[in-house]
């Protein structure tokens, strides 16, 4: 399929997130799909939703990222359906492709809400939209995705002006001497190596760096579950703020687009709490989140590819 092949509707595909309090262990057993995870850690991330009201935002912000596509879109008079589909929980994307089958779509873009592609990031859901087309059968529509956009211009612009909105929460002798750390989600060093995720983050970052005018900065990760004997990408951002040789930080992160429970809980108040003990001041910046900068880019997205 031609990369700007003409679509009626544009499908947003995300992670999903539980709405409320009884919803986060049927989410997580969704999430583990059967995986061997010690108890203890399945706790351990139950008690992350309970110490955030019992529930993720991601859901609510996700929707708020379509209805700001929608309204930018209108803008320039591009009139396509939008559905939203998560992997994980409701709206499912089978359920939101039957929407957008029954509207009478039949080629579908399908905008992974993921700026930088691995196994996690982006073949996956492109495996549940093929299983949920399988499951709608001969109505359901085609669906192409957009290429890569870790490094456009729009996207980095919002990513450094969130950055910025961080620098500036800083008296003005701190701004210049504190430490740029960008964080990610921590993948298996094996899926790693067999996609292009490090090295779309790294681009990502230096140029987020150079509209900053900054010349020292840091890349580490966060968020790592699985097998602690298997080999993930490192430095972990606790360690990283550890070994600081500065007492000011500012955390970017990244490679979230929207500031859910693995942001809110594992920067917010994990690595925080270690600042803190190590006596540095850090400040974390927004996610891009429904950023106009960001949106427009997405919309200029869906304009290319709509009929």
């Amino acid at each position: 399929m031609p990369a700007k092949a003409k679509c009626d509707a544009v499908l947003m595909i995300g992670f999903g997130g539980p709405t409320r309090a009884d919803e986060v262990r049927p989410f997580l057993d969704n999430v583990l799909r059967g995986r061997p995870i010690p108890r203890e850690r399945y706790e351990e991330v139950a008690h992350h939703y309970d110490l955030l009201g019992g529930r993720s935002p991601y859901n609510d912000l996700t929707m708020r990222q379509a209805a700001a596509l929608r309204a930018e879109l209108d803008k320039t008079n591009v009139r396509v359906p939008i559905a939203v589909g998560m992997r994980n929980w409701k709206p499912y994307i089978v359920d939101a492709m039957r929407t957008l089958a029954d509207a009478g779509a039949r080629r579908v873009l399908g905008f992974i809400m993921a700026a930088h592609r691995s196994e996690a990031s982006f073949e996956r859901y492109q495996a549940t939209v093929d299983d949920a087309r399988a499951q709608l059968g001969a109505r359901a529509p085609e669906v192409v995705y957009p290429q890569p956009w870790h490094d456009h211009p729009l996207f980095v612009t919002a990513v450094a002006s969130r950055a910025r909105e961080a620098f500036a929460r800083l008296e003005f002798p701190e701004r210049s001497r504190a430490r740029l750390i960008f964080t990610a989600h921590s993948i298996p060093l094996a899926m790693a190596q067999a996609g292009p995720y490090v090295e779309q983050l790294t681009q990502s970052a230096r140029i987020v760096a150079a509209d900053l005018g900054i010349d020292t900065w840091q890349f580490a990760y966060q968020s790592r579950s699985g097998n602690p004997r298997d080999a993930w990408l490192e430095p972990d951002i606790k360690e990283t703020i550890r070994s600081l040789d500065v007492k000011t930080a500012v955390v970017v992160p990244i490679g979230f687009l929207c500031d859910h429970v693995e942001v809110l809980y594992d920067l917010d108040i994990e690595a925080a709490q270690v600042a803190r003990a190590a006596g540095i001041r850090m400040e974390r910046a927004p996610t891009v989140g429904d950023h106009p900068l960001f949106i427009e880019m997405m919309a200029s997205i869906v304009a290319a590819h709509a009929r």
